[in-house]
């Protein structure tokens, strides 16, 4: 994947907005907390994203991804997939969805209702 998909998948995602920071890495965001860092490095992408806990028990073994840095050495579970070598782009997507979820249902209930997540105010 290149950055250019990168930021049309994550900007197609409802309320999602980006800013550019650490080191000229595209952030994207929803409700004003992180779901993806992705950057080019060497003219490949390199993102991160969060994942459960059993996802990323799982791929910080696999060829290449790890625990994202500075993010899985405080004990966040984030990943950062560095190649293809596991994870294919469509593998990808279906990630930053999730993180994309995970984020959101961590928002404050209020913000989620306001965002649409949350219904008939549950």
């Amino acid at each position: 994947m290149k950055l250019k998909a990168y930021n049309t998948f994550c900007g197609g995602l409802p309320h999602t907005t980006s800013v550019i920071q650490w080191g000229e890495a595209t952030v994207w965001k929803i409700g004003g907390k992180v779901f993806a860092i992705g950057r080019e490095e060497d003219g490949d992408m390199v993102c991160s994203f969060k994942v459960s806990e059993m996802s990323f028990d799982i791929l910080k073994e696999q060829p290449g991804c790890r625990g994202a840095p500075h993010l899985a050495s405080r004990g966040m579970k984030w990943i950062q997939r560095y190649s293809a070598d596991t994870l294919s782009d469509d593998d990808l997507k279906a990630y930053l969805e999730g993180s994309y979820q995970l984020v959101a249902a961590g928002l404050t209930k209020k913000l989620q209702r306001e965002l649409g997540f949350l219904k008939d105010g549950k």
